[in-house]
């Protein structure tokens, strides 16, 4: 008689990201052989190439071949090369002043500083980084940060979802609620023909609560795991050392007068990012020279050789590899949509089923639907040009004011941009703090139906005030 094997339940288990991409890719190919194709005609306005409201017709049909299937991701990856290029100039900045010692030593720094109130470093941290990202609509900052924060926070008790978490929450909700971004904020204001940046005492109000609740959030689970870990999220074992790599806490007295001063340049440098992104417009062509700049002059100072500073550059890329491809395999499911011509029809789709309901409730489906449409179109500024034409043509039928619809799009685009696997630059942040995709989604959902609930709020509440202009 064969012995009984003991039963072992297997558990489910997160498919690679690579995986989750490509079939995404692969269900937009099989929707162009059953979706209708359709375009709208567009227009050239100040280079910006806009949707012309109501010319919305069918087409012949256009389904995806082997061939375009094929080279989706290859032509993904050529349409987002300069923000890939400016991810990995992150990676390269970042391994440079790590091996010259400056981020070990601001670590170190502020370890000691909030040794004994370690929970006040997440409001520190929220704060200026969701101000910062307010006004340059640079929410790929925090590839910047998050790196330096993890073994920040590993040594004061927290775990990966809290660094992951502050840094995400915080530029996201300076990204949803923008008060001069040029790329997303900008682009729809000009395309709704508002003044630029214009409303911006209300959006102002509507930031600092989103971000009060943002920093209460995070603070009630970061202090609930740091009293219990046995009550993190986390399901996979990651060991400390992977991130914390110098425990020395007399490292700042042992640091050379070099790498002391190197860190003080490399911090006053990101005085001339925010100048260049504000006053110049600086986009990841510019910042990617920024980055490697940056982190080659902070190395020299430190007393790294060209030879080593080229090491680290090559260290930094490896590491951040993964993270910055993602962008372009994630736009291959919106190229394949847009090869069988059924992008425009999806868009139609949303339009009329807006004009369709109470007018009260239109500017929270519109923010609804932006938050859908953002799977499709992850870029803020695609999005806002693809879109917006129509949401205008939309509000100008109702009561609805078009700085309501450009708020509604904010809205709806910003905070899914951590919620949903087609975003770029927030898997990459998964991958960096090795936090797994469904363990994240267990943790932030709860915060998304608070966010979204308080927009539905303010969206009501600027629509029945007539909250202008336009």
């Amino acid at each position: 008689m064969a012995e009984d094997k003991p039963n072992r339940k297997k558990g489910f288990t997160m498919p690679h990201i690579y995986v989750i991409l490509f079939t995404l890719i692969t269900i937009g190919v099989i929707a162009t052989y059953i979706v209708p194709a359709g375009s709208y005609e567009r227009e050239t306005v100040d280079g910006v190439d806009m949707i012309i409201p109501d010319t919305y017709g069918n087409v012949e049909q256009t389904p995806v071949g082997l061939m375009e299937y094929m080279t989706a991701v290859p032509r993904g990856v050529i349409a987002t090369i300069e923000i890939i290029f400016g991810i990995m100039a992150i990676g390269a900045l970042f391994k440079i002043v790590e091996d010259a010692g400056i981020i070990r030593l601001i670590i170190n720094y502020l370890s000691r500083t909030f040794s004994n109130k370690g929970l006040l470093i997440i409001p520190t941290v929220m704060i200026p980084l969701a101000i910062f990202v307010a006004v340059t609509g640079n929410i790929e900052s925090s590839l910047i940060f998050l790196p330096a924060l993890l073994p920040l926070f590993l040594k004061l008790g927290f775990d990966r979802i809290t660094a992951a978490a502050t840094t995400l929450i915080a530029t996201v909700t300076g990204f949803a609620i923008a008060l001069t971004a040029p790329a997303n904020l900008g682009t729809a204001q000009a395309i709704a023909e508002l003044p630029l940046y214009s409303g911006m005492g209300y959006r102002a109000i509507l930031l600092t609560v989103m971000l009060i609740v943002g920093i209460l959030f995070v603070l009630r689970y970061a202090n609930k795991v740091k009293n219990n870990p046995a009550k993190t999220l986390q399901s996979n074992q990651v060991p400390a050392s992977e991130f914390i790599t110098d425990e020395d806490d007399n490292l700042e007295e042992a640091t050379s007068i070099r790498t002391k001063i190197a860190t003080a340049i490399f911090i006053l440098s990101f005085g001339g990012m925010f100048y260049g992104v504000l006053v110049h417009g600086w986009y990841f062509t510019e910042l990617a020279g920024f980055y490697l700049f940056a982190g080659i002059i902070s190395g020299l100072i430190a007393g790294m050789g060209p030879s080593r500073i080229a090491d680290s550059v090559n260290d930094g890329i490896k590491n951040i590899l993964l993270g910055s491809l993602i962008v372009g395999v994630a736009r291959a499911i919106s190229i394949v949509l847009e090869d069988g011509q059924i992008l425009d029809t999806v868009v139609y789709g949303i339009s009329v089923m807006i004009t369709a309901i109470p007018e009260n409730l239109v500017p929270v489906v519109m923010m609804i639907a932006q938050g859908l449409l953002n799977f499709l179109i992850p870029s803020g500024s695609g999005q806002a040009a693809a879109t917006m034409p129509i949401m205008i043509g939309v509000v100008d039928i109702t009561e609805m004011t078009r700085q309501n619809a450009v708020l509604a799009f904010q809205l709806g685009d910003g905070f899914s941009n951590i919620f949903y696997p087609t975003s770029g630059y927030f898997m990459a942040a998964l991958v960096i703090a090795k936090v797994q995709y469904t363990d994240w989604l267990k943790f932030i959902w709860p915060f998304l139906l608070l966010v979204y609930g308080i927009g539905a709020v303010a969206l009501v509440i600027a629509h029945l005030t007539g909250w202008g202009p336009f």
